[in-house]
């Protein structure tokens, strides 16, 4: 409440009024993105990142060897972690664990790439051009929600046992996640932006490249980690099928291997390396992008 002995005297002709600057300095204050806490540095930040998922890991390690002692289900069927332990060893010391890693994760990634690639001006056509997102909008959603191994007969029949019939699977299932996500964060930009771009002289690429993708980067992102997901799955289910040995052998590949000596330990150590590729993905490069992009934007609270 002002104080009533004191007066505010107004601005002089060509002056701004401090009482509006203040004003102005307060919203850009609460607009602004929150400091980080000085006594979460270093390592204690490290230590609060990882603690919770190895005390996770640590617990589930204890539940599974609680139920392996006690012998609720056959050796065959409930390996004892440490059996489990000793194919993943024995892996990584004779050096197959690293190309078996090799060639899953190349091929994800150049896939997913690829995918970005043709997902993003594709995604760009839909949400600003409403007759082929009326035509073509509905069948990039089911194409979505079509299970990726449902490609992998057709794709071998079209290409072959090979890399082409994978990547083909690959993209099927990445496409319309980042498709979808890119038009989920236009969807969500306020109309003023584009207008004001229009007004400024701005055209349809440069519209595209400085108003639209910034504005919707968070929806495209969402859209990004989702294509990751699909793709690395589409991956799983293509190398579980096609299995050949011009192919090398990958994580789909040592599963499929696992099931058909009836290797429960090998089966079990593929499916957590498979996992273990998946969560580090998301912590190593989905999560740090994240979290600038929407601390950025003063919505980083919770990530």
């Amino acid at each position: 409440m002002p104080r009533p002995d004191v007066v505010d005297e107004p601005a002089l002709p060509g002056q701004r009024d401090p009482g509006l600057a203040t004003v102005e300095a307060g919203l850009d204050a609460l607009d602004a993105p929150a400091p980080a806490v000085q006594g979460r540095r270093g390592w204690r930040r490290v230590l609060a990142a990882a603690l919770p998922p190895l005390l996770a890991l640590v617990a589930f390690v204890a539940v599974w060897q609680a139920l392996w002692a006690s012998a609720l289900w056959p050796e065959y069927k409930l390996p004892a972690p440490v059996a489990v332990w000793d194919v993943v060893w024995e892996a990584v010391r004779d050096g197959q664990a690293v190309g078996i890693l090799w060639t899953s994760v190349h091929r994800a990634v150049i896939g997913f790439l690829v995918a970005v690639v043709v997902a993003t001006p594709f995604g760009m056509l839909l949400a600003r051009v409403r007759p082929v997102r009326a035509a073509i909008g509905p069948l990039v959603t089911g194409l979505q929600s079509l299970p990726s191994v449902a490609w992998v007969p057709a794709a071998v029949l079209w290409f072959g046992i090979n890399d082409a019939a994978i990547y083909f699977v690959v993209l099927l299932g990445a496409v319309p996640s980042i498709t979808n996500g890119l038009v989920a964060g236009i969807e969500q930009i306020p109309p003023i932006l584009p207008r004001v771009g229009a007004a400024l002289g701005a055209g349809r690429w440069d519209s595209a490249r400085h108003i639209l993708l910034p504005a919707a980067l968070p929806g495209y992102l969402a859209g990004l980690k989702q294509g990751w997901a699909f793709s690395w799955r589409s991956l799983m289910a293509a190398e579980l099928i096609a299995v050949s040995p011009q192919l090398g052998l990958g994580l789909g590949a040592f599963l499929q291997n696992g099931q058909a000596l009836s290797d429960m330990p090998q089966v079990i150590a593929a499916i957590l390396l498979i996992l273990l590729v998946g969560v580090g993905v998301e912590l190593l490069a989905f999560r740090p992008v994240e979290r600038r992009v929407l601390r950025a934007r003063g919505l980083g609270g919770l990530v």
